[in-house]
């Protein structure tokens, strides 16, 4: 199957090329993102695959089907950037990669929380420049808090155990449904008003969907505890940005640990260090000493890269086969 695989950097096309040697489909790797301006170097090949931040809008796919493309192979487990309804009556299958190493994400999200609670960003940019001064970096042990984890499934239930387990912290969880083993182990499931107005600090695992988009928007916000740290490393749109930022100034908000912006496609995975960023409201949440942004790096293990190259190219080579495509995205999974 010759594929068009768009938004590779270097580690991509090391990992896809190991994983293809059992596979041999003919990839054709191109650094552009998915849309409608890239669509043509799709031509001539059967597939396409992609990750977070590719278009794959109604329009998009309606020019990827004129060219003939059957399949979208995500190489990500989340899909709120493609257009199902289209996809389904354009006749293209959209196949995903539903878990490559939670452990990846869920150690980068303590490790986000960590390095926010006791200032190890500022810490470590201080003694660049040779200044050891401790005042204004008095942070509080995890010990006893009160962490609310919404969103259970792989990647949070990791989360809920490191935190309880790990830490001692008392975990409050908020999802769809019940995990029998966190609730076994002492995971306290309430509402998600619950887990706002007790929880100190909150932490983000669930996917971007109609329902859950903007989450964490000002009413969410209000009702939560002064000073709450919140940690995002699921997707960007789960929060409203400009009401963080509006909580942040009031002091509302205590810390805010990112690695996931809602704007993001136009920024992350790639170097704009000798550009003038245009986003506004990216640059005004850099500018607060209590916010820690990193650039979508949270599922950059080793082990994660290696694991979604080979599910991505088993997808494929099921798809070229005619076999059961086991993670094939659906409509019914949105709601």
């Amino acid at each position: 199957m010759r594929v068009a695989v768009f938004g590779t950097r270097k580690y991509d096309r090391a990992y896809l090329s190991a994983a293809n040697t059992s596979h041999q489909h003919e990839l054709v790797f191109y650094e552009a993102d998915m849309d409608s301006g890239t669509v043509p170097l799709a031509a001539k090949c059967d597939a396409v695959c992609v990750f977070v931040n590719d278009v794959l809008d109604a329009t998009v796919l309606k020019e990827l089907a004129a060219l003939g493309i059957k399949l979208v192979a995500l190489r990500c487990a989340g899909f709120n950037n493609v257009d199902l309804a289209a996809a389904a009556s354009l006749g293209i299958d959209v196949v995903r990669v539903p878990a490559y190493s939670p452990h990846a994400v869920a150690e980068f999200s303590i490790g986000l929380l960590l390095a926010l609670d006791r200032k190890i960003h500022r810490a470590w940019a201080r003694t660049r420049e040779n200044n050891f001064s401790l005042d204004g970096m008095v942070g509080r042990n995890l010990h006893g808090r009160v962490v609310g984890v919404i969103g259970t499934g792989r990647i949070g239930a990791i989360v809920a155990r490191i935190l309880q387990t790990g830490f001692g912290c008392r975990v409050l969880a908020a999802d769809l449904t019940e995990n029998p083993e966190l609730k076994a182990a002492g995971v306290e499931y309430v509402s998600r008003e619950t887990l706002l107005r007790e929880a100190e600090i909150v932490t983000l695992h669930c996917p971007l969907t109609p329902d859950s988009r903007h989450l964490i928007d000002s009413t969410a916000l209000d009702m939560a505890r002064p000073g709450l740290l919140l940690i995002n490393t699921s997707r960007g749109g789960l929060i409203d940005t400009i009401a963080l930022i509006e909580a942040l100034k009031s002091g509302k908000v205590g810390g805010v640990a990112l690695d996931v912006y809602e704007q993001e496609g136009d920024l992350f995975f790639r170097d704009l260090s000798d550009e003038i960023v245009q986003d506004d409201i990216f640059q005004r949440l850099l500018t607060f000493p209590n916010v820690l942004v990193t650039g979508h790096q949270a599922f950059l293990t080793q082990e994660a890269l290696a694991a979604i190259a080979q599910t991505t190219l088993a997808n494929l080579s099921d798809a070229e086969a005619g076999r059961e495509l086991t993670n094939r995205v659906t409509q019914e999974m949105v709601r």
